[in-house]
């Protein structure tokens, strides 16, 4: 180990994980978000986590299912993504300004070593779930593999998902297409690029034809660049990696963290073609819909969603998979086929995490009037009735800005006295002012600004029985 080496690592116990973890959010470019950065449009490197949270939160063991859309669950998948993307190339549009001081810690070695230290704390405390999740495919033969995709593209093309309804169906269609937008940049670069990682090494003769499988995906996504870039200039947003980062949704950050997970860890090829059939799948069922969402909200017409899921059907998907999976039954017997399926169904539980999340989001967000209404109500019922709530108190001064978070209950914010702005998308913000009141669900994505020369608000702590009464 070099002298360099050892300074990094002074005084950080390889068995506290959680100070493992710490070390690695304590990254500059990673820090807090202040008033002016609630974009980065100019500046890939610059991913607030909210590092000071990491206090209080445990990723000394695994994550329980029930958590997966609450806070640990974002942080980690912002934190997991800072990991995977630190050893890939990004380059700001513009050179030198903040960019230039956020690349060079995002690249140091520093930054390299604490990375190869928590990505294995984050990647059990993050995907250690899948195991109970996970149902069996019901047989060990290639047939029954086959068949459980056949099966999956039949039943998703007749149900992409909840999200487009919503996304359809909402009053401000514009802000909740972009929105939807958002999260199409935060995971689909990254599957890609996934796929591009998983291609690199030699084993040809082990299985023929993968790796130029994985190579002629990235090939076609670098070919659809122009394509995708007109698609957010549509919408008036930077192809820049990143860029909105603080908006992205942690299961929007973990279905492209899982492919990277499974093609970064060279063990779990597998597992890893089984997610990519997925992903191929999942790409032809919602790319109609994608594209039914921006050209009614954003009057944006484009051919990406063609182009990618082009010629793919249950017969192809179905071909694709007896093609991949074949060789590795050859290789490793039945135990090849149910490890392919973990990564099938493991990516199918992403996804239908995603589009569940991905709706309440948009449900919420395009109804603000309406919990701020039930805000009110909630707050009368408590006052009349004398009811005892758990309460966070805080004073916050001019500009000083809360980084995009979710809550782990359900809760109302109230302001004593100053102003703020309130904001869950790149299209407007909420401005609240002394008196005024919100209810944030559980889960939900938000974030704030505070507007005077100082704001005092509280934020009452509403237990689940009350909030459904309301």
């Amino acid at each position: 180990m070099s002298l360099e080496h050892a300074e990094i690592l002074d005084g950080l116990d390889p068995s506290d994980t959680n100070g493992i973890v710490k070390a690695f959010a304590a990254n500059t470019a990673f820090r807090a978000a202040e008033w002016e950065e609630l974009t980065t449009e100019e500046n890939p490197y610059r991913r607030p986590v909210r590092p000071d949270d990491l206090a209080w939160l445990d990723y000394s063991k695994p994550m329980p299912v029930a958590k997966a859309l609450k806070l640990s669950a974002l942080l980690g998948h912002r934190m997991l993504r800072n990991v995977y993307d630190s050893d890939l190339l990004y380059l700001p549009p513009v050179a030198g300004g903040p960019a230039e001081q956020d690349g060079a810690a995002f690249y140091s070695t520093r930054n390299r070593i604490l990375s190869a230290l928590a990505a294995p704390v984050l990647e059990q405390h993050l995907f250690t779930l899948l195991e109970a999740e996970r149902k069996p495919l019901g047989g060990t033969s290639l047939g029954h593999l086959e068949q459980e995709v056949r099966e999956t593209y039949e039943r998703r093309t007749a149900e992409p998902g909840a999200a487009f309804r919503a996304a359809l169906s909402t009053q401000d269609r514009k802000a909740s297409a972009t929105f939807v937008m958002l999260q199409l940049s935060a995971y689909l670069p990254a599957a890609h690029a996934a796929a591009g990682r998983a291609a690199l090494g030699e084993f040809d003769v082990a299985h023929p034809g993968g790796r130029l499988l994985l190579l002629d995906d990235y090939r076609d996504w670098a070919d659809l660049h122009e394509t995708y870039r007109a698609l957010l200039d549509g919408a008036g947003l930077k192809p820049t990696a990143a860029a909105y980062w603080q908006l992205y949704l942690g299961s929007s950050l973990a279905r492209g963290n899982h492919l990277h997970w499974l093609g970064r860890n060279r063990e779990t090829y597998p597992e890893f073609l089984g997610a990519l059939v997925h992903h191929k799948l999942d790409e032809a069922v919602t790319g109609p819909r994608f594209r039914d969402v921006f050209e009614d909200g954003l009057g944006v017409h484009t051919d990406l969603f063609t182009r990618l899921g082009s010629g793919t059907t249950a017969d192809s998907l179905a071909e694709l998979t007896r093609r991949l999976a074949a060789p590795l039954e050859r290789q490793w017997g039945p135990s090849a086929i149910e490890r392919f399926h973990q990564g099938f169904a493991d990516a199918r539980w992403f996804a239908e995490l995603w589009d569940d999340d991905l709706a309440q989001q948009l449900t919420w967000a395009d109804a603000i009037p309406l919990h701020q209404e039930k805000a009110e109500r909630i707050n009368a019922h408590i006052q009349e009735n004398n009811i005892q709530v758990d309460l966070d108190t805080f004073v916050e001064s001019n500009e000083e800005t809360s980084t995009t978070h979710v809550h782990d209950e359900h809760r109302l914010v109230m302001i004593e006295r100053g102003d703020m702005h309130f904001w869950n998308n790149v299209t407007h913000k909420v401005e609240l002012h002394e008196g005024d009141k919100l209810l944030i669900p559980v889960t939900r994505l938000h974030g704030s600004t505070v507007l005077s020369g100082e704001c005092t608000y509280h934020q009452p702590i509403i237990p689940e029985e009350m909030y459904q009464r309301f």
